[in-house]
């Protein structure tokens, strides 16, 4: 029979509690097991952990596997360091385990941000279109100015006479031309 260390799922619904469990991999998750060897709660923070650690070394020593999860969690709090210790030879009377799980910082989720990524995302959404409405003021602006400066020049240049003429109106073709253009 291959025996497995993993956990069993306990609690209510959102707020599970799991149980170290030494089970045979054949059965379901949270079917009979043959020894519990300890709990696992996720819900506090940091996380708390309680095990039998003699239990453990001895089903260990009689060649349980760990479930991903447990051999996870007993790294974590030291427990796989002791074993290794203990098969090599080494005196690992005086080496605690911790009962508390020490946070790890986690790289922040594509979807999600920190409060502080937050911060500085609204403050360059707010600079930005600042700056762009600053820069298409000057663009509109300065062919603007340079347009009118054109233009006083142009009138400065341009004798009278010719200005009279570009501002009279065209003048309208004859009462007959205009006739035969509906007839056609």
């Amino acid at each position: 029979m291959s025996t497995k260390i993993r956990l069993r799922r306990m609690g209510k619904k959102k707020q599970p509690f799991y149980r170290i469990v030494v089970a045979d991999s054949r059965k379901a998750r949270d079917s009979r097991a043959i020894e519990e060897i300890g709990t696992y709660n996720p819900i506090t923070r940091p996380g708390r952990i309680t095990v039998q650690e003699e239990r453990i070394y001895e089903w260990l020593g009689l060649g349980a596997e760990l479930s991903d999860t447990v051999n996870s969690l007993f790294r974590r709090i030291g427990l796989m360091q002791k074993w290794s210790l203990m098969k090599a030879g080494q005196d690992v009377s005086d080496m605690e385990i911790k009962t508390e799980l020490v946070e790890t910082s986690k790289p922040a989720r594509r979807g999600k941000k920190t409060k502080a990524a937050e911060a500085e995302a609204t403050a360059a959404k707010t600079e930005a279109p600042a700056a762009e409405a600053k820069a298409a003021a000057a663009k509109t602006e300065a062919p603007a100015t340079e347009a009118k400066a054109t233009e006083a020049e142009a009138a400065k240049e341009v004798p009278v006479e010719e200005a009279q003429a570009k501002a009279a109106p065209a003048e309208e073709p004859a009462a007959e031309e205009k006739t035969e253009e509906r007839k056609s």
